[in-house]
């Protein structure tokens, strides 16, 4: 039995707000049970020297957590000076799997990016983070698509993203705090809509993992991808 009493291959419920802000191309807070992460997409005429007269576009990420995202308060990295490692590395990812569905010939020479602020935090975030920063994604392309300034939409599937772990013995889709602190096999699973793969971060937490058994967390990705894109679609149409 899991901790929230959901089935082995349930999702947590999941719910997707547009226009949440009012100044962003484009915005979204998503919900994945208790994870809240408010997802805001900003259009600049501008790209990364390294790639300035190339006629290509850039899609990159910042990621951050609020001081209560969790049950105790974290202190602000900014005060810190720098950020952590890990907010590096989960930015990283949701850049780069953005990227990884957008035709950056196709968006021109400019740069979008996608701010992601987890409100609440109940596991997941990355993954929630990445589901509703492609929907904020969607909404600023939207606007240029709608205003003439791109002549082909250079989203070429939707990007989603879903943990999977081995608990208590048994494969589960996507994990919450509880489930996550005690997994022996922690997963994150991101993909394109049509199936194709992005990046999986697989870890032995206490336990090591089969072949078979990874087979089968990705059965359950995949179900909870499809699930996800359902709701991109639903949120953006």
């Amino acid at each position: 039995m899991r901790p929230s009493g959901r089935q082995l291959s349930e999702m947590r419920p999941v719910s997707i707000e547009t226009g949440f802000t009012k100044h962003a191309e484009g915005s979204a807070l998503i919900k994945i049970g208790d994870t809240h992460v408010l997802c805001t997409a900003t259009i600049e005429d501008r790209v990364p020297p390294f790639i300035k007269g190339s006629g290509l576009g850039w899609v990159t990420a910042e990621y951050g957590m609020l001081p209560r995202a969790t049950n105790t308060r974290m202190r602000r990295e900014a005060t810190s000076g720098k950020q952590g490692g890990r907010t590096v590395e989960i930015q990283r990812l949701i850049g780069r799997s953005l990227r990884a569905g957008v035709d950056r010939v196709a968006l021109g020479e400019r740069q979008i990016t996608v701010d992601c602020d987890v409100l609440q935090a109940d596991g997941g975030t990355r993954c929630a983070s990445i589901t509703g920063g492609w929907v904020a994604l969607r909404l600023a392309v939207n606007k240029l698509m709608k205003a003439g300034d791109v002549v082909s939409d250079p989203l070429i599937s939707p990007v989603a993203a879903v943990s999977c772990g081995i608990y208590a013995g048994q494969p589960v889709l996507d994990l919450d705090y509880p489930e996550d602190s005690e997994a022996g096999v922690d997963g994150n699973f991101i993909m394109l809509g049509n199936g194709q793969q992005i990046e999986v971060q697989m870890s032995a937490e206490g336990s090591t993992f089969s072949r078979d058994q990874m087979n089968q967390l990705l059965d359950l990705a995949e179900k909870g991808v499809g699930e996800l894109v359902a709701a991109q679609h639903a949120a953006s149409a």
